[in-house]
Protein backbone atom coordinates (compact mmCIF):
# COMPACT_ATOMS: atom_id res chain seq x y z
CA UNK A 1 0.00 0.00 0.00
CA UNK A 2 2.93 2.57 0.89
CA UNK A 3 4.18 1.65 -2.31
CA UNK A 4 1.35 2.90 -4.28
CA UNK A 5 0.59 5.51 -2.53
CA UNK A 6 4.89 6.74 -3.50
CA UNK A 7 3.62 5.88 -6.92
CA UNK A 8 0.70 8.53 -6.79
CA UNK A 9 2.42 10.97 -5.03
CA UNK A 10 5.57 11.04 -7.55
CA UNK A 11 3.20 10.84 -10.16
CA UNK A 12 1.31 13.99 -9.31
CA UNK A 13 4.70 15.67 -8.89
CA UNK A 14 5.59 14.57 -12.06
CA UNK A 15 2.37 15.85 -13.43
CA UNK A 16 2.86 19.16 -11.79
CA UNK A 17 6.38 19.59 -13.06
CA UNK A 18 5.08 19.40 -16.34
CA UNK A 19 2.65 21.88 -16.22
CA UNK A 20 5.00 24.18 -14.81
CA UNK A 21 7.28 23.83 -17.79
CA UNK A 22 4.40 23.68 -20.05
CA UNK A 23 3.26 27.56 -18.18
CA UNK A 24 6.96 28.47 -18.60
CA UNK A 25 7.58 28.03 -22.28
CA UNK A 26 4.13 29.23 -22.85
CA UNK A 27 5.37 32.32 -21.45
CA UNK A 28 8.98 32.52 -23.10
CA UNK A 29 7.10 31.82 -26.48
CA UNK A 30 4.32 34.95 -25.98
CA UNK A 31 7.80 36.63 -25.22
CA UNK A 32 10.04 35.34 -27.97
CA UNK A 33 7.05 36.13 -30.25
CA UNK A 34 6.18 39.74 -28.92
CA UNK A 35 9.89 40.43 -29.62
CA UNK A 36 9.85 39.23 -32.82
CA UNK A 37 6.91 41.48 -34.20
CA UNK A 38 7.88 44.44 -36.22
CA UNK A 39 5.33 47.16 -37.42
CA UNK A 40 6.67 49.89 -40.14
CA UNK A 41 4.15 53.04 -40.44
CA UNK A 42 3.92 56.10 -42.18
CA UNK A 43 4.19 59.07 -39.69
CA UNK A 44 4.90 62.79 -40.09
CA UNK A 45 8.71 61.82 -41.03
CA UNK A 46 8.02 59.61 -43.46
CA UNK A 47 8.23 55.46 -43.22
CA UNK A 48 9.07 54.01 -39.24
CA UNK A 49 9.35 50.35 -38.44
CA UNK A 50 8.36 49.75 -34.69
CA UNK A 51 10.25 46.62 -33.09
CA UNK A 52 8.50 44.53 -30.71
CA UNK A 53 5.33 46.06 -29.06
CA UNK A 54 5.69 49.30 -26.81
CA UNK A 55 4.83 49.05 -23.64
CA UNK A 56 6.63 52.07 -21.66
CA UNK A 57 5.28 55.12 -23.77
CA UNK A 58 6.34 59.37 -23.45
CA UNK A 59 3.66 61.78 -25.06
CA UNK A 60 4.61 65.02 -25.92
CA UNK A 61 1.09 66.52 -27.52
CA UNK A 62 -1.85 65.93 -25.37
CA UNK A 63 -3.85 64.67 -28.55
CA UNK A 64 -1.89 61.30 -28.64
CA UNK A 65 -2.55 61.30 -24.86
CA UNK A 66 -6.08 60.35 -26.30
CA UNK A 67 -4.97 57.86 -28.74
CA UNK A 68 -3.52 55.66 -26.68
CA UNK A 69 -5.84 55.90 -23.34
CA UNK A 70 -8.72 54.14 -25.09
CA UNK A 71 -6.37 51.38 -26.02
CA UNK A 72 -5.49 50.58 -22.37
CA UNK A 73 -2.01 52.13 -22.61
CA UNK A 74 -0.91 54.63 -19.31
CA UNK A 75 2.10 56.51 -20.67
CA UNK A 76 4.36 56.59 -18.00
CA UNK A 77 4.77 60.26 -18.68
CA UNK A 78 2.94 63.37 -20.34
CA UNK A 79 4.24 67.05 -21.63
CA UNK A 80 2.41 69.50 -19.37
CA UNK A 81 0.56 67.24 -17.11
CA UNK A 82 -1.17 70.30 -15.93
CA UNK A 83 -2.10 71.37 -18.72
CA UNK A 84 -3.75 68.51 -20.20
CA UNK A 85 -6.03 68.11 -16.88
CA UNK A 86 -6.65 71.41 -17.30
CA UNK A 87 -8.08 71.48 -21.17
CA UNK A 88 -9.11 67.53 -21.96
CA UNK A 89 -11.67 66.96 -19.27
CA UNK A 90 -12.18 63.17 -21.04
CA UNK A 91 -12.13 59.46 -20.00
CA UNK A 92 -10.40 58.49 -17.08
CA UNK A 93 -7.79 61.03 -15.68
CA UNK A 94 -3.99 60.29 -15.97
CA UNK A 95 -2.52 57.96 -13.33
CA UNK A 96 -0.65 59.67 -10.04
CA UNK A 97 2.25 57.66 -11.48
CA UNK A 98 2.41 60.06 -14.99
CA UNK A 99 5.33 61.64 -14.95
CA UNK A 100 5.50 65.59 -16.29
CA UNK A 101 7.85 66.26 -18.98
CA UNK A 102 8.26 69.56 -19.24
CA UNK A 103 6.23 71.67 -21.85
CA UNK A 104 4.90 70.63 -25.38
CA UNK A 105 6.92 73.14 -26.79
CA UNK A 106 10.07 72.43 -25.03
CA UNK A 107 10.12 68.78 -23.28
CA UNK A 108 12.72 67.97 -20.82
CA UNK A 109 14.97 65.39 -22.16
CA UNK A 110 16.89 64.18 -19.13
CA UNK A 111 13.64 63.77 -17.58
CA UNK A 112 12.40 61.38 -20.92
CA UNK A 113 15.43 59.74 -20.39
CA UNK A 114 15.02 58.78 -16.53
CA UNK A 115 11.53 56.90 -17.85
CA UNK A 116 13.60 54.78 -20.00
CA UNK A 117 10.47 54.39 -22.24
CA UNK A 118 10.01 51.92 -24.98
CA UNK A 119 8.42 54.63 -27.28
CA UNK A 120 8.16 58.47 -27.69
CA UNK A 121 5.20 59.71 -29.37
CA UNK A 122 5.47 63.88 -30.45
CA UNK A 123 4.64 66.04 -33.45
CA UNK A 124 6.01 66.97 -36.10
CA UNK A 125 5.17 71.04 -35.77
CA UNK A 126 6.32 71.52 -32.08
CA UNK A 127 9.37 68.37 -31.98
CA UNK A 128 11.45 68.19 -35.28
CA UNK A 129 13.95 69.94 -34.31
CA UNK A 130 14.44 67.93 -31.05
CA UNK A 131 13.72 64.58 -33.33
CA UNK A 132 17.57 63.03 -33.40
CA UNK A 133 17.84 63.69 -29.72
CA UNK A 134 14.05 61.79 -29.06
CA UNK A 135 15.78 58.82 -31.45
CA UNK A 136 18.75 58.89 -29.06
CA UNK A 137 16.13 57.87 -26.05
CA UNK A 138 13.92 55.62 -27.47
CA UNK A 139 12.03 55.04 -31.04
CA UNK A 140 10.16 58.20 -31.79
CA UNK A 141 6.88 58.31 -33.94
CA UNK A 142 6.07 62.28 -34.62
CA UNK A 143 2.48 62.54 -36.39
CA UNK A 144 1.24 65.75 -38.65
CA UNK A 145 -1.98 66.43 -38.23
CA UNK A 146 -1.24 70.10 -39.43
CA UNK A 147 0.64 69.10 -42.81
CA UNK A 148 -0.93 70.53 -46.39
CA UNK A 149 -1.88 66.97 -47.74
CA UNK A 150 -4.10 66.55 -44.49
CA UNK A 151 -5.57 69.78 -43.89
CA UNK A 152 -8.68 68.69 -46.02
CA UNK A 153 -10.17 66.84 -43.37
CA UNK A 154 -9.06 67.00 -39.90
CA UNK A 155 -11.28 64.54 -38.86
CA UNK A 156 -10.36 61.47 -40.93
CA UNK A 157 -6.41 62.65 -40.16
CA UNK A 158 -7.59 62.20 -36.41
CA UNK A 159 -8.89 58.40 -37.18
CA UNK A 160 -5.89 57.82 -39.47
CA UNK A 161 -3.50 58.34 -36.56
CA UNK A 162 -6.00 56.41 -34.12
CA UNK A 163 -5.73 53.77 -36.12
CA UNK A 164 -1.51 53.98 -36.80
CA UNK A 165 -1.05 53.97 -33.02
CA UNK A 166 -3.15 51.23 -32.62
CA UNK A 167 -0.87 49.20 -34.95
CA UNK A 168 2.21 50.12 -33.02
CA UNK A 169 0.66 48.63 -29.63
CA UNK A 170 -1.57 45.79 -31.49
CA UNK A 171 -4.93 46.88 -30.05
CA UNK A 172 -6.83 47.13 -33.45
CA UNK A 173 -9.24 45.24 -31.49
CA UNK A 174 -9.55 48.21 -28.95
CA UNK A 175 -9.65 50.71 -31.64
CA UNK A 176 -12.51 48.83 -33.60
CA UNK A 177 -14.37 49.13 -30.28
CA UNK A 178 -13.35 52.73 -29.55
CA UNK A 179 -14.93 54.05 -33.36
CA UNK A 180 -17.79 51.89 -33.01
CA UNK A 181 -18.72 53.50 -29.28
CA UNK A 182 -17.92 57.27 -31.19
CA UNK A 183 -20.30 56.00 -34.60
CA UNK A 184 -22.44 55.08 -32.26
CA UNK A 185 -23.07 57.93 -30.07
CA UNK A 186 -22.65 60.15 -33.57
CA UNK A 187 -26.26 58.52 -34.31
CA UNK A 188 -27.55 59.46 -30.90
CA UNK A 189 -27.10 62.78 -31.50
CA UNK A 190 -28.88 62.87 -34.71
CA UNK A 191 -31.43 61.07 -33.97
CA UNK A 192 -31.93 63.24 -30.82
CA UNK A 193 -31.35 66.42 -33.28
CA UNK A 194 -33.79 65.03 -35.69
CA UNK A 195 -36.73 64.37 -33.09
CA UNK A 196 -36.30 68.00 -31.88
CA UNK A 197 -36.60 69.39 -35.37
CA UNK A 198 -33.13 70.80 -35.36
CA UNK A 199 -31.80 68.82 -38.28
CA UNK A 200 -31.52 71.82 -40.68
CA UNK A 201 -28.80 74.43 -38.69
CA UNK A 202 -25.80 76.03 -39.20
CA UNK A 203 -23.75 76.39 -36.83
CA UNK A 204 -20.54 78.19 -35.66
CA UNK A 205 -18.28 76.85 -32.88
CA UNK A 206 -15.88 79.45 -31.07
CA UNK A 207 -13.05 79.25 -28.46
CA UNK A 208 -12.43 82.51 -27.05
CA UNK A 209 -10.40 83.40 -23.98
CA UNK A 210 -8.27 86.40 -22.96
CA UNK A 211 -4.62 86.31 -23.82
CA UNK A 212 -2.35 89.59 -23.18
CA UNK A 213 -5.49 91.71 -21.88
CA UNK A 214 -7.21 90.85 -25.60
CA UNK A 215 -9.98 88.78 -26.69
CA UNK A 216 -8.66 85.73 -28.86
CA UNK A 217 -11.51 84.26 -30.50
CA UNK A 218 -11.12 81.14 -33.26
CA UNK A 219 -14.13 79.97 -35.21
CA UNK A 220 -13.47 76.57 -36.48
CA UNK A 221 -13.53 76.46 -40.38
CA UNK A 222 -15.17 73.33 -42.10
CA UNK A 223 -11.78 71.20 -42.39
CA UNK A 224 -11.66 71.27 -39.13
CA UNK A 225 -12.02 68.36 -36.07
CA UNK A 226 -14.81 70.52 -34.68
CA UNK A 227 -16.66 70.40 -38.38
CA UNK A 228 -16.02 66.73 -38.74
CA UNK A 229 -17.98 66.24 -35.84
CA UNK A 230 -20.96 68.64 -36.67
CA UNK A 231 -20.93 66.99 -39.83
CA UNK A 232 -21.83 63.27 -37.81
CA UNK A 233 -24.54 64.67 -35.93
CA UNK A 234 -25.97 66.42 -39.29
CA UNK A 235 -25.23 70.01 -39.05
CA UNK A 236 -23.76 72.44 -40.97
CA UNK A 237 -20.63 74.31 -39.91
CA UNK A 238 -20.97 77.74 -41.26
CA UNK A 239 -17.35 78.93 -41.31
CA UNK A 240 -16.20 78.00 -44.75
CA UNK A 241 -12.81 78.76 -46.33
CA UNK A 242 -11.84 79.21 -49.62
CA UNK A 243 -8.82 77.13 -48.75
CA UNK A 244 -8.16 74.42 -45.90
CA UNK A 245 -7.24 76.36 -42.75
CA UNK A 246 -3.82 74.48 -41.61
CA UNK A 247 -4.53 74.91 -37.81
CA UNK A 248 -8.72 74.02 -38.94
CA UNK A 249 -9.70 77.71 -37.39
CA UNK A 250 -9.79 81.46 -38.09
CA UNK A 251 -8.47 84.11 -35.74
CA UNK A 252 -11.04 87.28 -35.56
CA UNK A 253 -12.38 89.72 -33.33
CA UNK A 254 -15.93 90.70 -32.52
CA UNK A 255 -17.00 92.41 -35.33
CA UNK A 256 -15.80 89.37 -37.87
CA UNK A 257 -19.40 87.62 -35.88
CA UNK A 258 -22.08 89.77 -38.40
CA UNK A 259 -21.10 87.63 -40.84
CA UNK A 260 -23.15 84.27 -39.11
CA UNK A 261 -25.83 86.04 -37.98
CA UNK A 262 -28.30 82.95 -39.61
CA UNK A 263 -26.15 80.83 -37.49
CA UNK A 264 -26.50 78.95 -34.44
CA UNK A 265 -23.35 80.10 -32.02
CA UNK A 266 -21.72 77.66 -29.82
CA UNK A 267 -18.68 79.50 -27.51
CA UNK A 268 -16.22 77.51 -25.63
CA UNK A 269 -14.56 79.08 -22.76
CA UNK A 270 -13.17 78.12 -19.17
CA UNK A 271 -15.30 79.15 -16.23
CA UNK A 272 -12.61 81.71 -15.02
CA UNK A 273 -12.33 83.22 -18.63
CA UNK A 274 -15.69 83.52 -20.10
CA UNK A 275 -14.71 86.54 -22.69
CA UNK A 276 -18.84 86.92 -23.75
CA UNK A 277 -19.55 87.91 -20.09
CA UNK A 278 -17.44 91.75 -20.52
CA UNK A 279 -19.70 92.20 -23.47
CA UNK A 280 -22.67 92.55 -22.44
CA UNK A 281 -23.25 96.03 -22.83
CA UNK A 282 -20.96 95.54 -26.66
CA UNK A 283 -23.30 96.43 -29.21
CA UNK A 284 -21.45 94.28 -31.56
CA UNK A 285 -22.09 91.64 -29.39
CA UNK A 286 -25.84 92.32 -28.34
CA UNK A 287 -27.03 93.64 -31.85
CA UNK A 288 -26.26 90.26 -33.38
CA UNK A 289 -29.31 88.45 -34.74
CA UNK A 290 -28.13 85.17 -33.09
CA UNK A 291 -28.01 86.63 -30.10
CA UNK A 292 -30.96 88.62 -29.88
CA UNK A 293 -33.07 85.34 -30.55
CA UNK A 294 -31.57 83.83 -27.80
CA UNK A 295 -29.17 81.06 -30.04
CA UNK A 296 -25.99 81.04 -28.20
CA UNK A 297 -24.26 78.09 -26.19
CA UNK A 298 -21.77 78.08 -23.82
CA UNK A 299 -19.86 74.60 -23.84
CA UNK A 300 -17.46 73.54 -21.25
CA UNK A 301 -13.49 75.20 -21.88
CA UNK A 302 -11.89 71.93 -20.70
CA UNK A 303 -13.20 70.14 -23.57
CA UNK A 304 -10.23 69.32 -26.46
CA UNK A 305 -11.23 70.87 -29.93
CA UNK A 306 -7.58 69.80 -31.17
CA UNK A 307 -7.47 66.35 -29.46
CA UNK A 308 -8.71 62.44 -30.10
CA UNK A 309 -11.36 60.14 -30.20
CA UNK A 310 -12.53 60.62 -26.66
CA UNK A 311 -12.94 64.42 -27.10
CA UNK A 312 -14.86 64.16 -30.21
CA UNK A 313 -17.80 61.96 -28.62
CA UNK A 314 -17.93 64.74 -25.24
CA UNK A 315 -18.05 67.16 -28.16
CA UNK A 316 -21.33 65.25 -30.35
CA UNK A 317 -22.97 64.98 -26.64
CA UNK A 318 -22.24 68.56 -25.22
CA UNK A 319 -23.94 70.21 -28.76
CA UNK A 320 -26.42 68.60 -28.90
CA UNK A 321 -27.32 68.84 -25.24
CA UNK A 322 -27.35 72.72 -25.19
CA UNK A 323 -29.12 72.79 -28.33
CA UNK A 324 -31.93 70.67 -27.25
CA UNK A 325 -31.91 71.94 -23.60
CA UNK A 326 -32.15 75.44 -24.32
CA UNK A 327 -34.50 75.43 -27.36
Amino acid sequence: MKNVTIYLIAGILLLLAACSDSEESSTTDQEDEQEKRSVTIEDGMGEKTIEGTPEDVVVLEWSYVEHVLPLGIEPVGVADVDGYNKWINVGDPLPDSTEDVGTRAEPNLEAIARLEPDLIIGAKYNHEGIAEELEEIAPTVMFSPYSEEDADDQYEHLLNEFDTAAEIFDKQEEAEQTKQQLDDTFSEQSERLDEAGLDTIEAVVTQAFTAQDSTIMRHFTDNSVVAGVLEEIGVDNAVETEEPEIYGFLETDIEALQNYQDARFFYLVLEEDNVFEQLEDNPAWTNLDFVEEGHTYELPGDMGTFAGPLSAERLAVELTDALIENE
